[in-house]
């Protein structure tokens, strides 16, 4: 495996954990309507868990409204069930035909909370991204110790290692600050 293949196995993983990270502050409740809360959501769907985005309209009319237009009438209050018995902590209502879940605001402890929660996410990811940068280190030192690259070669690859961590470490922190600012919005 040459010096090259080693980064660019490091950049692919550490944007998967940027693009988890992404998909988790998705998830999180910031007091407004997002489909990201409920759209992952498994409903048991003819003895098959399925996420609720396949079996679902979700759309967000206003900024403390979901609504849910399951395409199969029938299923309504299977998905009711599934949204109560989720950590979400919203009430569904419904008429029969389309669920709606009114968002409601938050406490401005509740977004401390929240927020603290943001960075402990961030945190987990910036050491996720170290581990990977240190993994394409040691590859890349076993290059050097195997005689299959060059000494300059070798230190570029340390290098850019470390400039994929910064690049990556830069997009997390973006990530923490625009959700932060979201969930501190009244």
């Amino acid at each position: 495996m040459a010096v090259d293949d080693h980064l660019l196995e490091a950049e692919e993983r550490m944007e998967k954990a940027v693009d988890r990270l992404k998909a988790e502050y998705r998830a999180v409740r910031t007091g407004r309507a997002s489909a990201g809360l409920v759209e992952h959501l498994k409903v048991d769907y003819y003895g098959s868990p399925t996420e609720l985005r396949q079996m679902a309209n979700i759309s967000c009319p206003d900024a403390l409204l979901i609504v849910i237009k399951p395409y199969d009438g029938s299923v309504v209050q299977t998905i009711v069930k599934a949204i109560q018995t989720s950590d979400i902590g919203i009430a569904p209502s419904t008429d029969g035909k389309v669920i709606r879940l009114a968002v409601p605001p938050l406490s401005e402890e509740r977004r401390r909370q929240i927020v603290h929660q943001l960075k402990e996410m961030a945190e987990e990811v910036r050491v996720a991204l170290r581990n990977v940068r240190r993994d394409a280190i040691k590859g890349i030192d076993a290059e050097e110790k195997a005689k299959t690259a060059s000494e300059d070669d070798i230190k570029r690859g340390e290098k850019e290692a470390t400039e994929l961590v910064h690049k990556y470490e830069t997009m997390t922190d973006d990530l923490l600050s625009a959700k932060t600012k979201e969930v501190l919005e009244t």
